[in-house]
């Protein structure tokens, strides 16, 4: 009896040290050799909304977080400044005609008198008429001006997305080129997965990847598409007598650097809903068969 209780002690223990071992095995390929990081930030591009005119904001048909097309009105400023600028225009445009047309019948006129009005007089109608066809011209151009400015009064969203952040009233003064409203391009989403240093032997543009975003329990499939070629160095600043400013390290511990890098998602399904700043684990590969991958899997899911 006594032998077959040290069988058993011997055996749970090469068991648990046969696991310990496997454990450790996998522990060291998650942590040194395979390319993972739960380091991956959601990104989008943002369309910022600014009138190309300045005035009062009359209208703003869109509320927060709504989801707008492409040509959708976002907010409308005053147009009856825009209107008068029109009106305006076109009395100039209709007076500059109205010359040209003057000046022309004047030159006609004195090519007729040949012989009696001289050749430089003629040339001097002639110049009289170039010069107010220009300022036709010039009139016509003011009134396009003006017309653009009243469509341009109005303003339109650019992609399709999400208005965010909305803190546009009525009554407020927008200036032109000013930034008054954000819109999410809803078709823009990307994930950029920050690796260390240490991992980037595994890391290559066209390779698929595993998203594991942190709100959700799915995983999503990616591909990358590039990878980053510099980060900020932050020695050799130099300071206001031109001398290199260079970090004090210890020279047993080094920190591998984070390399950034883009990946583009496959697919993602209706029931996920994607927010610029959402943190991510990110996996290159496919999960790998059999227990040892799915341990893997789960490890760099959760720890």
């Amino acid at each position: 009896m006594n032998w077959t209780r040290g069988l058993i002690r011997v055996v749970l223990t090469i068991v648990v040290l046969a696991l310990a071992i496997s454990l450790g095995r996998t522990m060291w390929d998650i942590y040194v050799l395979s390319p993972w990081t739960r380091d991956g930030r959601v990104r989008v591009y943002v369309v910022d909304a600014a009138p190309e005119v300045s005035g009062t904001v009359v209208s703003v048909p869109v509320v927060d977080n709504q989801l707008v097309h492409r040509g959708d009105p976002l907010f409308v400023l005053d147009p009856v400044r825009f209107h008068l600028d029109v009106d305006a225009a076109r009395a100039r445009l209709a007076g500059a005609e109205e010359d040209l047309n003057l000046r022309t019948s004047d030159a006609k006129r004195r090519m007729g008198l040949g012989g009696i009005v001289s050749a430089e007089e003629q040339e001097d109608f002639n110049s009289n008429v170039e010069t107010q066809r220009a300022k036709v011209n010039a009139a016509k151009a003011e009134l396009n001006t003006a017309l653009l400015n009243l469509q341009r009064s109005t303003v339109y969203a650019a992609v399709d997305g999400y208005v965010t952040n909305l803190n546009l009233r009525v009554g407020d003064y927008a200036h032109a080129g000013e930034p008054r409203m954000a819109v999410i391009d809803a078709n823009s989403y990307w994930i950029n997965g920050y690796f260390e240093e240490t991992k980037m032997h595994g890391v290559h543009v066209g390779d698929v990847a595993r998203i594991k975003l942190m709100g959700y329990r799915q995983i999503l499939t990616a591909h990358v598409v590039s990878i980053g070629r510099g980060i900020n160095d932050q020695n050799g600043v130099s300071d206001r007598l031109g001398l290199p400013d260079v970090n004090p390290i210890f020279t047993w511990v080094r920190l591998a650097q984070r390399i950034p890098v883009r990946l583009e998602f496959d697919d993602v399904p209706p029931t996920i809903t994607l927010a610029a700043g959402m943190t991510a684990t990110v996996t290159i590969g496919q999960e790998t068969p059999g227990a040892r991958g799915k341990l893997t899997t789960w490890l760099q899911n959760h720890l």
